[in-house]
């Protein structure tokens, strides 16, 4: 891989780092105002309930989403960025574009989700 594309995905992926980690602070802070607010009936306490588990999900996806944002950056600074886990074939760059965290090539990466079936 090209310098010029490996310093495009380290910047991608810091900017993205930064805009995750501030979602997830606007989560956490969103849970806690939901908790701390002081239901009046059932519907409200419902309301409550739903809107902290969607949360919870949507941070935990973030989180995940980080981790491998993490490792991408390290795979990065280790010269090993676009290699496949499986195979350790380069990733297209086209993929790479989609998803710049991938850890697999596209034939690898429909062999694991089959296996996870």
């Amino acid at each position: 891989m090209k310098t010029s594309d490996l310093k495009f995905f380290e910047n991608f992926l810091r900017e993205r780092k930064k805009i995750i980690l501030e979602n997830i602070q606007s989560n956490s802070k969103e849970i806690e105002a939901l908790h701390n607010s002081a239901p009046s009936d059932s519907v409200d306490f419902s309301t409550i309930e739903i809107n902290s588990q969607i949360d919870f999900a949507i941070s935990a996806n973030l989180k995940q989403e980080l981790k491998e944002i993490e490792e991408s950056l390290k795979k990065i600074q280790h010269k090993n960025y676009g290699i496949c886990e499986s195979c350790d074939e380069f990733i297209d760059i086209e993929r790479l574009k989609v998803k710049p965290h991938a850890r697999y090539c596209i034939v690898c990466r429909e062999i694991v989700e089959k296996g996870m079936q």
